[in-house]
């Protein structure tokens, strides 16, 4: 069998296994652990990595077992992830501060099961498995690889609110939110990292200001929101400019990729800064 077409489908077997398993025994599997430990937030984060054994079984799959965090992007510049975020995120936390109420109840729960949790796991199953394996090791190109996961990833965001207009706005912020997520993680030459701080930093910043009921939010949350978007992409399109580094995704890559690409990119025998471009 074809490789790309071998790796297109161990990724989206391994992936829908993850996600009916998530949606069916989930709830039940923290629940259970909850019963033992008594704290939900540890709980959850326990249950997001039992549901996940069908990514990382993909992922062993694919890669090498010696190249299993490589493969994800885990092991990448956490300081650098760091320092971008911080940065790009300053425009929701400075002008929440003018417009929102600080919220002194934010409990230890909130942390870890809607900041902490919902970051890594969300950017790890979505961006690092379901998007990047099919990016980096097939031939399909950024759009193909970046759909199925968006499409995904707005649908289960859609229990945060009954109203219609409201549910097409949250799939929307949701979706082209994936699809930024897994621009910048390319971009940043597979560091995972990145979209796991920024996808924190921007949840922290919507929590402990309180500025929306649900990822949609309101007129001021989305200014601010734009505006760190901006930053985020205009600072990583002029770091690479600064560095020398074209960007990797082009007209040679938008919608589809040559196979000697993908090889390249599995491989990680191109240096970042002699990667191919059309």
């Amino acid at each position: 069998m074809d490789r790309s077409l071998r790796v297109t489908l161990v990724t989206v077997v391994a992936f829908g296994i993850h996600f009916i398993f998530d949606d069916v025994y989930f709830k039940s599997i923290r629940g259970s652990i909850n019963e033992v430990i008594e704290q939900f937030g540890i709980s959850h984060i326990v249950a997001y990595l039992i549901v996940g054994i069908p990514i990382f079984a993909g992922t062993l799959l694919i890669s090498k077992r010696n190249k299993f965090f490589h493969n994800l992007g885990l092991n990448k510049s956490f300081l650098q992830a760091l320092v971008f975020a911080v940065v790009c995120t300053l425009p929701m936390f400075i002008g929440f501060a003018f417009f929102f109420d600080f919220n002194p109840d934010i409990k230890l729960n909130t942390l870890l099961v809607s900041i902490l949790a919902a970051a890594f796991f969300e950017e790890l199953y979505f961006r690092g498995f379901l998007f990047g394996q099919l990016y980096k090791h097939t031939s399909q190109g950024f759009i193909a690889s970046v759909l199925l996961g968006a499409l995904l990833f707005g649908l289960i965001h859609l229990y945060q609110s009954n109203n219609f207009n409201e549910l097409i706005g949250i799939f929307l912020v949701t979706f082209l939110g994936a699809i930024l997520f897994a621009w910048v993680y390319v971009e940043w030459d597979y560091n995972l990292w990145v979209p796991i701080l920024l996808h924190l930093f921007m949840n922290l910043a919507w929590e402990v200001y309180s500025a929306g009921d649900n990822a949609l939010g309101g007129a001021y949350s989305n200014v601010f929101r734009t505006l760190t978007i901006v930053l985020i992409i205009t600072t990583t399109i002029l770091y690479k400019k600064w560095k020398g580094i074209p960007l990797e995704i082009n007209r040679s890559t938008f919608l589809m990729r040559k196979q000697n690409i993908a090889i390249a990119v599995e491989n990680n025998s191109l240096s970042t800064k002699s990667k191919v471009t059309g």
